[in-house]
This record gives structure tokens, C-alpha cells and sequence, in this order.
């Protein structure tokens, strides 16, 4: 069901410090870094996120959270979007490819009632 997910932290650098130290000693690693975004995980698969959000309005105390869920396919990526917007979330992505993440990768993103950043995505399109 759930794929990975990400929390945005307000001291940047005190958090990448903080869970390089836990997560390693749990064996995980940095797998993929984006400079203001750091992805946990083993075998090149990132799990669990971190992002910069020192600066901006993200940084008040409601922050928003990233949370991925599995889908079976392109077709319930796309059934997941077009579910959201008939729902009334905000769409922040529409259903594509995303190769920055890795080939195949095929996602979308909406902002759910509360704010948060929920995605849909397949790994094998």
C-alpha cells in the first residue's frame, strides 16, 4: 500500500545530521539527494524522505507531508487523479513519467482537504 513518504523539516541541516545517524545505525542509507530533498532507503530504493522547508510559509507549524501510495499500473495512476480532482483536491501533478526519479517511474500528485501532498505511482511504466 504505501510506497515511501516524506516529512519537510525546518533545520535543514540539524535533520539531515539527525537521520543519517538513526537510519544508519537501522542500516539504511542516503539513496537519492537532491540538495533540498534526501531519500532513505536501501538498494537504491528511497522509502523515506526528508525535504528543506527552512524558508516560506511550508515552515509554520502545519507542515505539509508527502505520503506515496502503490498503484497497479498507469491506468490506476490515472483513476487515482482523475478520483482526487472529482473529489476536489488541488492537482499538483498531473499523471507522467518522472525519469529524474528512475526509469519507469510513472506518478501523479494531488493536495489532499488538509493540505498534504499525496501521490499515486507505478514503478514499471
Amino acid at each position: 500500500m504505501i510506497d515511501h513518504f516524506g516529512i519537510n523539516c525546518a533545520d535543514w541541516e540539524t535533520s539531515k545530521a539527525f537521520y543519517d545517524k538513526v537510519l544508519g545505525v537501522l542500516g539504511y542509507t542516503r539513496q537519492m539527494d537532491f540538495q533540498v530533498a534526501v531519500g532513505y532507503g536501501v538498494e537504491g530504493k528511497p522509502d523515506f524522505w526528508i525535504a528543506d522547508m527552512s524558508s516560506g510559509d511550508a515552515a509554520g507549524p502545519n507542515r505539509e507531508v508527502h505520503i506515496a501510495f502503490q498503484a497497479a499500473g498507469v491506468e490506476a495512476v490515472q483513476a487515482f487523479y482523475d478520483a482526487a480532482l472529482d473529489a476536489g483536491a488541488e492537482s499538483l501533478h498531473a499523471p507522467r513519467l518522472w525519469p529524474e526519479y528512475h526509469p519507469g517511474y510513472y506518478g501523479a500528485f494531488v493536495r489532499d482537504p488538509d493540505g498534504n501532498n499525496v501521490e499515486a505511482v507505478f514503478h514499471g511504466a
